[in-house]
């Protein structure tokens, strides 16, 4: 008894750690502090998680265990200390779609665990589903943002095949949920058939609109974490889940009115076509190019009173925040204002270009 509250309490820390991270996230100046919070936050519960069920599970599991975090942690680490600041996106789109990955990976193996009983089983299937859609989805997109993926991809009547596979998936899911049968081939046929409908769903879209899909996807992500929460009645899995789900989708309907579309015009209007263009292209550059340096870009402008800088993807290919923050104090010297309108969707993800200018502490 006295473990169970203990692990309630580091539960409880825990959560209050995610909604703390996720707060400071909201601000640049904050964002890496709020990270580091978030992250030891999920550490505690972790650890928590293992320490105290010590004793109730087989050895060699808990080395199962040790050695899959290790692994993760190296592979993480390397991965996000060498990614360079243009390639965000796409680890953001692949750490969402591991994520996705583990909830129905939970759901495949806790399903024999609880046939016949109509509200977990409702529980798993739907995680499985979820998690299937965001896992596909995300690769994907990845793909897509990596230029893997050069060219959306449109079978006919895309939308009513999508809509209709949807339909047969919950409709299947129900059918396994009523028989009750516990079949691991029905089960794994719903599986893959969601694999197959997250390919399908993000195929069709451009390479510009992934910021508004990762976002969606992300939300899809952190349901089917908060379905696992509520099949395990694990507190801080919940919380999580529900965090991430909220947040993916309050930025989703943010980017898509800061672009004056809606979700339904993101996802099958077929707009965001320019793969290639986003990252420079096939089609050659127009016109003529004039290099500059920052204090002839300074002096153009001396007799401004008030300067606007609106930053796009190509101050992230260029990597020339720094140079763009030292026009700025060139600038401010001369007693000039200078701003920064930023677009929420500038750049490949949401806050592309508020975390780059937060690197040179604009």
């Amino acid at each position: 008894m006295e473990y169970i509250f203990s692990l309630e309490v580091i539960y409880l820390i825990a959560s209050v750690t995610y909604i703390l991270g996720l707060k400071m996230l909201g601000h640049p100046e904050t964002a890496r502090r709020g990270n580091l919070i978030a992250a030891a936050g999920m550490t505690l519960a972790i650890l928590g998680t293992i320490f105290l069920y010590k004793g109730e599970v087989a050895t060699h599991i808990y080395i199962l265990i040790a050695i899959a975090i290790i692994i993760g942690t190296i592979i993480g680490w390397l991965v996000a200390k060498k990614v360079a600041m243009t390639k965000m996106p796409e680890l953001v789109s692949l750490f969402n779609g591991m994520g996705g990955a583990s909830a129905a990976l939970i759901g495949l193996i806790e399903f024999h665990h609880y046939v016949g009983n109509t509200l977990s089983t409702v529980t798993i299937l739907a995680g499985i589903i979820i998690g299937s859609i965001s896992f596909s989805g995300s690769m994907i997109a990845w793909g897509k943002l990596n230029g893997t993926i050069k060219k959306p991809f449109r079978l006919p009547k895309y939308n009513m095949l999508n809509n209709i596979i949807f339909v047969v998936l919950v409709a299947f899911a129900a059918y396994i949920t009523w028989s009750a049968t516990g079949s691991q081939l029905y089960l794994y046929i719903l599986f893959f058939g969601a694999l197959a409908y997250g390919i399908l769903f993000v195929l069709p879209i451009g390479g510009a609109d992934m910021p508004v899909v990762i976002s969606l996807l992300n939300s899809f992500t952190g349901l089917a974490a908060a379905l696992g929460g509520f099949l395990y009645g694990n507190m801080v899995m919940l919380t999580g889940g529900i965090l991430v789900g909220s947040a993916g989708t309050i930025l989703t309907f943010a980017m898509c009115d800061a672009m004056n579309r809606s979700l339904a015009n993101v996802i099958f209007g077929g707009f965001g076509d320019t793969d290639t263009q986003a990252e420079g292209g096939s089609k050659g550059i127009k016109g003529s190019i004039k290099k500059t340096t920052v204090s002839d870009v300074a002096i153009l402008m001396n007799y401004s009173q008030k300067v606007i800088i609106v930053p796009g993807y190509g101050l992230a290919v260029a990597q020339a925040q720094h140079a763009i923050h030292e026009l700025e104090q060139l600038l401010e010297k001369k007693g000039i204002e200078v701003k920064y309108a930023i677009h929420p969707v500038a750049g490949r993800m949401p806050g592309h270009m508020n975390v780059l200018l937060a690197e040179t502490n604009v």
